[in-house]
């Protein structure tokens, strides 16, 4: 697991120098099928952690946000999105990150977030998620009314008010924006709830070691373990004995 580690850790500094380079610099925004944008620091970004990839562990399956999938040979997959937050980032705002996880078949083995303006980094792997190689913990929170949530924005739900709103007033507060960042918060204590919808596994598989090696919960809706293949509603909890409380939130939405 060590080697995994290191491993990820030079593709985060790989990765982080491309954006430094890019970012409140002049550049090209693209609009794709689904009207997201993306950057040349987006594709530049993944294109070197494939190449890096494919060097070092050939045998490794690879899934981008960006260029795909390469089919995996050993069971294991690295799982990258360049920047979670491309809006954030052609703004300027630095509450984007790099998202890499490994996993092996359903089984999430790593997940780190690097902001590299800021120079921020989680990574969750065996049971410990560290803030810059310091460890840290979710907070304790029993009470949704004292629970401080947030998520990246309404237009995620499409159309189901009914859902963020429930958070919203329930909730002693509901912050918006922050895409993967939010999750690095509630790792390190800050904050208490994530509640999101219309994630990709790109989007998603790196939160979960995060998540839960600071002792915290990431489910779909019902309270399933994230795969890769989940649909892409997330809640994740700071404190895990919070889950009765949120259950009738995300019920009452339907």
């Amino acid at each position: 697991m060590q080697e995994f580690v290191t491993f990820a850790k030079r593709m985060a500094d790989a990765a982080g120098e491309i954006i430094r380079a890019h970012y409140r610099k002049p550049f090209e925004i693209i609009s794709k099928s689904d009207a997201s944008p993306v950057t040349v620091a987006d594709r530049s970004v993944e294109e070197r952690l494939r190449t890096m990839i494919e060097d070092m562990r050939p045998e490794d399956g690879i899934l981008g946000e960006e260029f795909g999938i390469k089919p995996s040979k050993n069971g294991l997959t690295w799982v990258i999105d360049p920047i979670d937050g491309t809006k954030s980032f052609v703004i300027g705002r630095p509450t984007f990150g790099t998202l890499i996880a490994l996993w092996e078949g359903d089984t999430p083995l790593l997940g780190l977030i690097d902001q590299p303006i800021s120079k921020e980094r989680w990574l969750g792997a065996e049971g410990v998620t560290t803030y810059n190689d310091m460890p840290v913990r979710t907070r304790r929170c029993t009470s949704i009314k004292a629970a401080c949530s947030a998520s990246t924005t309404p237009a995620m739900f499409n159309g189901e008010d009914a859902l963020w709103r429930n958070f919203d007033k329930q909730t002693k507060m509901m912050a918006w924006g922050g895409d993967c960042y939010m999750y690095g918060l509630l790792a390190s204590g800050f904050m208490d709830i994530c509640v999101e919808a219309s994630l990709s596994p790109y989007d998603f598989a790196a939160l979960v070691p995060v998540v839960q090696n600071a002792g915290g919960w990431i489910s779909d809706y019902e309270g399933r373990a994230l795969t890769l293949k989940s649909e892409g509603r997330v809640i994740a909890l700071g404190d895990p004995d919070l889950w009765p409380q949120v259950v009738p939130l995300l019920k009452s939405s339907a």
